[in-house]
């Protein structure tokens, strides 16, 4: 027998695996740790612990439902343009405009069922959190403020999350989508450095756009000041103690080494600045709230 396993595996089978590898590549689905850990952490203070496992399940599976959506409409939407740019044109080759267009359509009732597994509310405002998510994919064709409507999308995640475990609203989670709204805004307009070029050329509108790249740079920085200030005070508002604050400093060292990053102004910089800090960023606001809610 060979010592390699792959060579083992039905021809089936491997090229199944390297397509359902392919999709993954396609939506990004790494990104999904920029607005779930935000999700989580909402649950967690909203059930003052580990949230129910069946409403913890059911709420991951949305999230992920929705998210698939959403990129799948990106794609769909951008096909053109993307095939245009030198940095997105190989995407496409990952997965067909049909499978595209399934998987978006089976996703987003995936999401509407599963959120009326959840509660009565949530299916409710499941089409509003549709509406949004889809509706950012549209607005750098009329709108320079683009990366607050990124924001925005990844606001939902929180007061989902909130809402899954209490069926109600509340200040916390409303401020903590504001904080999330801001710190979305702000990376994102890092991430666009590297597309300025190209949005130009095609009649894009974004704030790197708008603004140029060394003001657009003092902008994301701001936002994520504001964004780190609308952490703290969602930490006050729910009751949170000394190891989410403590948490909170980790933060604000990590953003500011993301701009320093930033600063460089090369790909390999701006793309670290934004994937690896940012979903480090999540990973420290899931774990001060985990953290909170056993230490206290």
């Amino acid at each position: 027998m060979s010592g390699d396993p792959s060579l083992n595996e039905p021809v089936g089978l491997r090229r199944i695996l390297e397509r359902g590898r392919d999709f993954l590549r396609f939506i990004r689905f790494s990104h999904t740790v920029f607005a779930m850990p935000f999700a989580l952490g909402a649950m967690i203070v909203a059930a003052e612990g580990i949230p129910n496992l069946r409403i913890l399940g059911l709420a991951v599976l949305a999230m992920i439902f929705a998210r698939t959506s959403a990129m799948t409409f990106n794609r769909l939407a951008d096909w053109s343009m993307d095939l245009r740019n030198p940095r997105t044109a190989g995407r496409h080759r990952l997965a067909s405009r049909t499978v595209a267009t399934g998987v978006c359509g089976a996703s987003a009732l995936l999401f509407l069922g599963t959120a009326a597994l959840i509660n009565p509310l949530c299916f409710l405002l499941s089409p509003v959190a549709l509406g949004i998510v889809f509706f950012y994919s549209l607005t750098k064709r009329f709108t320079h403020g683009a990366q607050f409507f990124l924001g925005l999308a990844l606001s939902v995640a929180p007061v989902g999350g909130w809402l899954a475990v209490r069926g109600s609203l509340a200040w916390p989670p409303l401020v903590l989508a504001g904080a999330v709204l801001l710190w979305g805004a702000g990376f994102d307009m890092v991430y666009a450095m590297q597309d300025v070029v190209v949005d130009r050329r095609e009649g894009l509108h974004s704030m790197v756009v708008a603004l140029g790249i060394p003001r657009a740079r003092q902008w994301a920085v701001a936002l994520h000041g504001m964004a780190w200030v609308g952490l703290l005070a969602f930490g006050g508002l729910a009751g949170l103690q000394a190891p989410y604050f403590g948490g909170m400093l980790l933060i604000a060292g990590v953003l500011i080494g993301e701009h320093r990053l930033a600063r460089r102004g090369d790909v390999a910089s701006i793309n670290a600045a934004f994937f690896q800090a940012n979903a480090l960023v999540g990973l420290l606001f899931v774990l001060s709230t985990l953290a909170d809610q056993i230490l206290r």
